[in-house]
């Protein structure tokens, strides 16, 4: 039998968890002794917002000791509820390393088809038009739809790989305050209820991630409010038997006898395929402006009672009236999966986050807890996600002590900035829906009674201005510490203003483009270079000097190349393009900090996607973009101006 030596380093441990990095420094202590049960994160709910918040802040490094999360359900959803992933959703699921279960499992929408009515009587409703699901570009252009539960569990599932406890389900918060008084540090008590049995446990922050109903929200005294006409609608996920020839694409239906959204679902155990109606039931209320209309003590009577009254057969009443002539029923005994009535209100919270008698954001709310609006837009649980993403990457540097604020004694502005730019993409969202609900509610030409309703032109010209949004790749956070959008003295770096398309902009997120590596001629999506690990990362796209020693491209690598020591090890990572140039080279014809830092992340931009003109950048003069954890660009400069990114990061990473 031979004799051999062996040895393993010790980081051996990390290389069996999907990730793509070990967890984020941390520079600050991890203290949670004392006689209470004390966390540095407690997280409420574990729909796809909490889930999604507990998986990033566990990868991001917080322990079983330092983070709880708590869900009042024995298991993850097992029917209705949301079912729709946008584009930008699935860029971040990919991420993740997430994406391809789902886009294996899910039916991926690609088109929509819109209905409306014929002047052929015997026709009744006609296809007046097939258009892209999603209009502009994106790495994923078309929406998934599964099932809620499903996205939930392989969420879970990654989870329990950075977790030995998970989700500590049948667990419901009581009561939730922000007390001081014996210990400011973790300021926060929360009562729970675990099988019956209730404890408290204190927190330095906690983040209700606990849906419409939120006891986080009420407990903080934070009201949802806002007022619209409310369309009652039903909404039914089956197999289904008909006749329709688009029953397979995404529709939206206007007919003489009212609306009907179609939404095809993913392949179930039976082998059969499932498909969502959205189906309006005639008549319109008012609702309240505040939470009392949650729980039906200000609502109108007339409201309460028309939704009580609808059930499974009225709502295939109306859309078997709605698809005429064609037929549509269920395909057998026991095709129906789930039902419900629901009405359209556009509600949002003032405030996502409460203080602490110093101003310290000590609790934030997430997802359905602070915003709602109707299903139809497809933007409820992608939203919510979207809200947990920004918040995990800021909550976990600011605990770690990695931002300049931390450890001072004073509030972290960071945190300050998920609510500014989530309660500004929250209002747009309510003010999207609410156009976009009662358009779609509304009647496509001629009405009975003589008034004319929506033209199809004018239906299709809001579907297609709101699908930057809807997509989740048009939007834009506002100015803060970490979008920062005045122009450089130098003067704009950037030519063109079409973002959508994937001009560079802070605040948007950095579109996909191809690319080969020079390493080994890997032909690469660039978003797999800005995974979520939780760094930031420099993106630098040098100009046609790279290879003179003494030009500005081998200049700026130096410069950098002095610069990301200063920051804490690891956290910040550097990405280079090259435009064409005049020749191949070889790594000693560049400056050895580009080979250092970025010898695995060094592309052409030229020989796959044209990455200089997608991203509005003259391949004469370059340009430096810095992009924040969650893949959204954070400041632009010139390509020569190494202070503007030095005085960026300084204001958001502690120096070491």
């Amino acid at each position: 039998m031979p004799v051999f030596t062996e040895s393993a380093s010790a980081s051996r441990e990390l290389r069996v968890l999907p990730s793509f990095a070990p967890p984020l420094p941390r520079l600050s202590p991890q203290i949670l002794e004392g006689k209470d049960e004390k966390y540095e994160v407690v997280v409420v709910g574990a729909g796809p917002a909490g889930l999604m918040l507990n998986l990033l802040l566990a990868r991001y490094g917080l322990s079983d000791e330092s983070l709880l999360c708590v869900d009042s359900k024995p298991t993850t959803l097992k029917s209705g509820q949301a079912d729709g992933l946008q584009p930008r959703t699935l860029e971040t699921l990919k991420s993740l390393g997430l994406s391809d279960e789902i886009l294996t499992e899910g039916c991926q929408m690609w088109q929509v088809a819109f209905w409306n009515p014929s002047d052929d009587p015997e026709k009744v409703i006609e296809r007046t038009s097939i258009v892209p699901d999603v209009a502009v570009p994106a790495r994923f252009p078309h929406e998934v739809t599964i099932h809620q539960g499903r996205i939930e569990r392989i969420l879970e599932t990654d989870l329990l790989r950075y977790s030995k406890r998970g989700v500590q389900r049948n667990t419901k918060l009581i009561d939730v305050k922000i007390n001081e008084e014996g210990d400011a540090e973790f300021p926060v008590v929360a009562e729970i209820e675990t099988d019956g049995v209730q404890r408290t446990v204190r927190t330095k922050y906690l983040i209700g991630a606990d849906g419409a109903h939120s006891v986080v929200r009420r407990c903080m005294g934070l009201k949802l409010e806002g007022e619209s006409l409310d369309h009652i609608w039903g909404v039914v996920d089956l197999v289904v038997d008909t006749d329709f020839p688009d029953i397979r694409r995404r529709c939206a239906i206007h007919s003489p006898a009212g609306s009907v959204m179609v939404i095809p679902r993913e392949r179930i155990a039976t082998g059969d395929y499932l498909t969502r109606l959205y189906v309006q039931v005639p008549g319109d209320t008012i609702v309240p402006d505040s939470d009392q209309a949650e729980s039906g003590d200000a609502q109108p009577e007339d409201a309460r009672a028309r939704r009580s009254k609808v059930s499974e057969s009225t709502i295939f009443e109306n859309a078997a009236a709605a698809f005429k002539p064609y037929y549509i029923r269920p395909k057998k005994d026991g095709a129906v999966d789930w039902w419900a009535a629901y009405q359209i209100g556009q509600r949002v919270t003032d405030k996502f986050a409460v203080k602490d008698s110093e101003g310290v954001n000590r609790v934030f709310i997430a997802g359905d807890a602070c915003h709602t609006h109707s299903p139809k837009a497809g933007q409820g649980m992608n939203v919510s996600m979207m809200d947990a993403y920004n918040l995990a990457w800021k909550l976990v540097w600011s605990i770690n002590g990695l931002t300049p604020a931390a450890g001072s004694g004073k509030p972290d502005p960071l945190l300050e900035t998920y609510q500014i730019e989530r309660h500004t993409i929250a209002h747009d969202l309510i003010a999207f829906d609410r156009d976009f609900s009662s358009m779609f509610s509304g009647k496509i030409g001629k009405s009975e009674d003589g008034v004319e309703g929506l033209t199809h032109d004018e239906f299709i010209k809001v579907f297609s201005r709101g699908n930057g949004f809807t997509s989740g790749c048009g939007i834009e956070y506002t100015e803060n510490m970490t979008v920062i959008k005045d122009v450089p003295s130098t003067g704009n770096p950037i030519t063109g203003t079409d973002y959508l398309l994937g001009i560079l902009r802070p605040g948007r997120r950095l579109l996909n483009v191809k690319a080969i590596r020079h390493a080994d001629g890997y032909k690469r999506d660039l978003q797999d270079d800005f995974s979520s690990i939780g760094r930031f990362r420099i993106l630098v796209l040098t100009s046609t000097d790279l290879l003179e020693p003494q030009g500005v491209s081998a200049q700026t690598i130096v410069k950098l190349g002095a610069l990301i020591p200063r920051f804490p090890q690891s956290v910040l990572e550097q990405v280079v393009i090259h435009p064409e140039l005049t020749r191949d080279f070889m790594w000693n014809d560049v400056p050895k900090e580009l080979k250092k830092y970025s010898e695995m992340s060094l592309y052409s931009g030229t020989q796959l996607d044209d990455v200089y003109k997608i991203y509005g950048v003259n391949p004469a003069e370059g340009v430096l973009a810095v992009v924040r954890p969650d893949g959204y660009i954070g400041v632009i400069s010139a390509l020569n101006d190494v202070k503007r990114v030095e005085r960026y990061l300084e204001t958001l990473i502690r120096v070491v």
